[in-house]
This record gives C-alpha cells, structure tokens and sequence, in this order.
C-alpha cells in the first residue's frame, strides 16, 4: 500500500499516512470503480498542431496529472482553489502538494488579497518550482462596467431607458439565462454581473472614446498582478487569468488592451500565459477564447447541469490546444456551507445514476466531471485538512 509524506504545516515538519487513512466514505475498490470509466475514455486529440513539451512539476507515482493544453503544464487533476485560503488558514496546502497536488489557484478578489497573502507562507515554506501558480486581474472587469454605468447615469431618461430595452434583448438573444447554463452559481450578484458587463458591452461602440483605455484597462492589469506578486511574495505567475469572471464574450474579444498588457509582462518573465476564468456563458468563453489565439487556459462552469450546453465547445478548445478547469462542478448539487438552496432532488437522482456507489455527493461531481477527457483538471476549494482528506483519492491512482 502506498504511503504518502503529509505536511503537518508551513513549518515543513511532515508526517506519514496510507490511502486507506484519508479513504473515510468507501473502500479503494470501490473507488477504483467509479474512476475506472474516467480512465477509458481518453483518446487522443484530432488537431494537426504538434503538442506541447510536458512540464513537470512536483510529480508523484500515485498522483493523475493531464496536460493543461498549449502551455505543456503537467497539471494534477485536482487543483486548489484559493477562495478560502488565507493566512490563517493555510496550513493544509502543503498536505496537497506533498500528495502530488501541483497547481495552486488564487485572486485579489478572495478574501481582499488574503489569499494570496496565504499562499505566500506555502511560498516561503516550500520551493517555487514545486508546484504551477495562477492570479486572476479581478479588477478589471469591474472597473470597465462602473466606467461605462457612470456614463450611463448621465444620460437622459429616453436613452437609458432604450440601453435597458437593448440588455434584455441581448441577453434573451444569447440564450444565456436558461436555468440549466446559467447556474446561478452566487445568487442575484451573476446576473446584476451579467447586466452591467452586457450594458458595457453596447456602450462601447457608441461611448467607448471617453475611456481612456490606456489607463483603465491596460494600466489596471499591469498594476494589479505586480500587487499580486508583492502579495504572494514571488517574482512570477505561471498563469495570469483576464478577465476574471468574463459574463460574455466580447469582454474576450474585444480588448486588445489585455494581450498588450499579457504581452508587456510576459516580456518582463513575470506571467508565462494568458488565461480567462468565467461562470457565465461558458461555451461562448471558451469559443472567443479559441478564437483570440492568445489564450492558453480556461477555467469555466463545468458540471452534470450545464454539460449539454458546454460538451461541443470544450472538444473544440482541446483540439484548439486551450487547456480547461472546471470549476463550480459540485455547487449544483452540493450548495455546501453557504446561502444557496438545497439542490432539486431530480437533479442529484442524475448524478447518482451517473456515478453509483458510496461516494460523498461532492465528489461523485468531481468523479463525473473527470470522465471528460476534454478537461485538464476540476477545481477544489480545499479549505481545510478534512477536504483535501476527501478529494485526494478521487485523483489518484
């Protein structure tokens, strides 16, 4: 029985434990058993390009590792979300990483920078190159939307009232909104996201040069990640991801002010590739951002819900070389400690024929999601020693 070297803490002091003491919901077997599908359906990508060179990093015999798209980035099929880190609460990140874990997940937004402020201590503690880095320009969207709502309270009553008229007919004609795509996944807040980010969209034709986009769109990246950086406590990301949260996708196709800011700070060795996150419109993310060309990464909504609406769009972006995480894979069916209404039974009844057995409903998510061989990896917001305990043996082997 393989036996893993956990970290007790930042301090390094470690620990050793087997899989059958972090197996607490079911046997190895039965485990082995749910994955087995996930395994078989892997075949190889049709596109022509020729693939990238793997990167490894922190590499383990029993960890699952797929390549993150164009970057080569040997990614473990679980990585660590960093909503919930901070720096009093770190301390299991290194119990991940010592199980193969490699990749770890942050933004300014998580905690007003507390989270990246927490992954600083993993940094002191551990080595750099242990493990993938990624920061999201949190900012940035926000700032164009409240640039554009300013101009927008300005207007007369006739002309907001037409821009208004204007939204809900873009958004209905998206077909954005349907409540298996849509989510939501953080209550009223996605769809006022959803709004303002279409509204901005439509003034820009129109308004767009009374913004100075030099200053409040390329300026605040660059800004933001060398924030990011004095926060974390290291010279470099691996993955920058902007925007972070894009509701539709002109915010991916419309803003050469982004890749001039990636490609300026890229230069400098301070960000090795592009990203976009979003929860909104995922398919419609990932196809602007297969078409852009200068994306590598995508972390989109992903789950049993949506999967119909996604499926299409994520084959593509694979053979497009553009590497994909899942994120909010259980939130359908596991609101967990938050706000959220408890799931429609009819919608766990699918992910329990989908995935039978004894298996907590969080992870049956993650187990489902991994059987697409179109992802890379799921994000896990692993906020403490319990969680990382649960989650690890779904991604190894």
């Amino acid at each position: 029985m393989p036996r893993w070297v956990v970290a007790t803490g930042t301090t390094g002091r470690t620990t050793s434990w087997s899989r059958r003491d972090v197996v607490a919901f079911g046997t190895a077997s039965a485990i082995h058993e749910v994955l087995a599908p996930r395994a078989a359906a892997a075949p190889a990508s049709t596109s022509s390009a020729a693939p990238p060179a793997p990167e490894w990093r922190n590499r383990h015999s029993g960890m699952s590792y797929r390549s993150l798209g164009r970057t080569g980035f040997m990614v473990s099929e679980m990585v660590v979300g960093g909503n919930l880190i901070t720096p009093g609460n770190s301390e299991h990140v290194p119990m991940a990483l010592d199980a193969g874990l490699n990749y770890l997940d942050t933004a300014p937004a998580y905690g007003k920078g507390a989270s990246e402020g927490g992954y600083a201590q993993v940094i002191k503690a551990r080595k750099r190159e242990q493990f993938f880095l990624n920061t999201k320009i949190s900012l940035w969207d926000k700032n164009r939307n409240a640039l554009y709502k300013k101009i927008f309270d300005s207007l007369s009553a006739s002309e907001k009232k037409k821009l208004e008229g204007q939204i809900e007919d873009e958004i209905e004609r998206r077909h954005v909104m349907d409540p298996e795509y849509f989510g939501p996944y953080f209550g009223a807040g996605q769809a006022q996201d959803l709004r303002e980010a279409t509204l901005a969209n439509l003034m820009a034709k129109r308004y767009g040069s009374r913004i100075d986009r030099k200053i409040q769109y390329k300026k605040v990246i660059i800004d933001s990640l060398e924030q990011s950086l004095a926060r974390l406590g290291t010279d470099h990301v691996d993955l920058m991801m902007c925007p972070h949260g894009a509701s539709t996708p002109y915010e991916v196709s419309n803003h050469q002010e982004i890749f001039e800011a990636y490609e300026l700070l890229r230069k400098q060795g301070k960000v090795r590739f592009l990203g976009v996150s979003a929860h909104t419109d995922p398919a419609g993310i990932l196809e602007a951002a297969g078409k852009a060309k200068v994306y590598a990464v995508a972390m989109v909504a992903y789950n049993i819900m949506n999967a119909s609406f996604v499926d299409k769009a994520l084959a593509t972006a694979k053979d497009q070389g553009l590497g994909v995480i899942a994120m909010k894979v259980a939130r359908p069916v596991f609101p967990g400690s938050g706000k959220m209404r408890p799931p429609p039974s009819e919608r766990l009844e699918r992910l329990h024929q989908a995935v039978p057995g004894p298996l907590k409903v969080p992870q049956k998510a993650y187990v489902w999601a991994l059987r697409n061989p179109n992802l890379t990896a799921v994000i896990s917001e692993m906020g403490s020693a319990e969680i990382v305990k649960d989650n690890l043996p779904l991604v190894t082997r």
